[in-house]
């Protein structure tokens, strides 16, 4: 066994993980999505309507509370 070999080896054990990983956060993304939890095209609009007196997209929890408690 030549460095050549094991550098085909550790390449496609590489390559593996790689598509591993990248497919488990698509179905994680996708499952996020189908499931309600978030709304990525709301992000994806982001880039079109990125003013400084834009709507924020997510409202800020501690804001909010912060805003309650000062009532």
């Amino acid at each position: 066994m030549n460095i050549a070999e094991i550098q085909a080896y550790l390449y496609l054990i590489g390559t593996v993980i790689a598509v591993a990983v990248l497919y488990s956060y698509i179905m994680y993304l996708y499952k996020s999505e189908k499931s309600g939890e978030k709304d990525y095209e709301k992000y994806g609009k982001l880039a079109l309507d990125d003013n400084i007196d834009s709507k924020p997209l997510v409202e800020n929890e501690s804001r909010t509370k912060h805003e309650k408690k000062e009532k």
